[in-house]
């Protein structure tokens, strides 16, 4: 059974940490945070998972419940926000560039392959290299910090200027950075990486505006090696009622990219082997409502569920208030 870390806020702020195997989960004492556990792991020359098997058990924990009483954190989080980084690669996926290029074949001719359609067949051809090499690099882009971070139910606010705010269900890869500069991979957890596809629509060019949104991550971190196969479904919720809902797959084994490849071009830039740094980093999909012509409204809600992961990923649509922005000279 697959093993599951969730991080835990009582009602009087105490942090813990819970491990979670198939439908029991426990308490670990002396455990306050995943990022702490990482740490000790990395310091005594062990994995994660026998971290976790060194720590004594506490009480046994219904997660699902504690899921339900806003009790569960992001599986992650930094002390110093700035700490945290959040990027992501897209084009990733076998069959993610049908939903890009409907988007920007409008400002090619139709027999012209796009910029988004080369970028995914150079993937497609050399996006899992043989094990020691390095393959083609993918799209990527920056999100933000680890302020632009949100958990389980909280809400995914889109700023006053956006022009769409819509969900994007796919796998995160959790990292801490250790004291010599290793990036260690913690896990990967269900995360909505929520973009702006109408402004991205407008011109390719604006996606690195388009990125920069908050992005929701669940409340499991997988522990161990990830799963080559996931299967999950992604709604939208109104009013109570679906939207719209529509099944998507991940894992490397639906993926035009190794998750390794992917890494290799994330960490191959010494700024992000900063250590003690987070990285959540989102390796994409090829599922979004958007190419559906859904369109999102606040007080919308987003759920994405897959197995091995037991609990699903919510989040309401929200919509900052507009603030203005004065630069001045000084």
């Amino acid at each position: 059974m697959s093993l599951r870390l969730l991080q835990h806020r009582g009602p009087d702020g105490t942090r813990s940490v819970i491990a979670a195997q198939g439908e029991a989960a426990h308490f670990l004492e002396g455990a306050t945070s995943i990022y702490a556990l990482a740490e000790r792991a990395i310091a005594d020359g062990v994995s994660l998972a026998e971290a976790v098997a060194g720590c004594a058990q506490g009480a046994a924990v219904d997660i699902v419940a504690e899921l339900a009483a806003g009790r569960l954190l992001a599986p992650i989080d930094h002390d110093d926000s700035a700490h945290m980084l959040l990027t992501g690669t897209g084009l990733t996926h076998l069959g993610s560039a049908e939903g890009r290029d409907q988007m920007h074949r409008a400002a090619a001719a139709s027999e012209t392959r796009t910029d988004s359609m080369r970028m995914f067949l150079e993937g497609l051809e050399d996006g899992k290299p043989a094990p020691g090499t390095v393959g083609q690099q993918p799209e990527w882009f920056f999100k933000g910090d680890g302020s632009q971070l949100v958990g389980p139910g909280d809400t995914l606010t889109m700023p006053a200027f956006a022009q769409d705010g819509g969900e994007e269900p796919e796998l995160a890869g959790i990292y801490l950075i250790g004291p010599d500069g290793t990036p260690f991979r913690l896990g990967i957890a269900l995360a909505n990486e929520f973009s702006d596809h109408v402004t991205e629509r407008h011109n390719y060019l604006w996606l690195a505006h388009s990125k920069l949104r908050q992005a929701a991550v669940g409340a499991e971190l997988l522990v161990g090696e990830p799963p080559a196969h996931v299967e999950g479904t992604s709604r939208i919720l109104r009013d109570g009622a679906t939207l719209w809902e529509k099944p998507f797959l991940s894992g490397e084994a639906n993926m035009s990219h190794s998750l390794a490849n992917l890494e290799h071009h994330h960490f191959k830039y010494d700024l992000f082997r900063r250590p003690g740094d987070v990285h959540v980093h989102f390796f994409g999909t090829a599922t979004l409502s958007f190419s559906d012509g859904v369109k999102t409204q606040e007080g919308d809600a987003f759920e994405i569920e897959a197995a091995p992961f037991t609990l699903p990923l919510r989040n309401p649509l929200g919509r900052a208030a507009q603030t203005p922005v004065v630069v001045k000279a000084l």
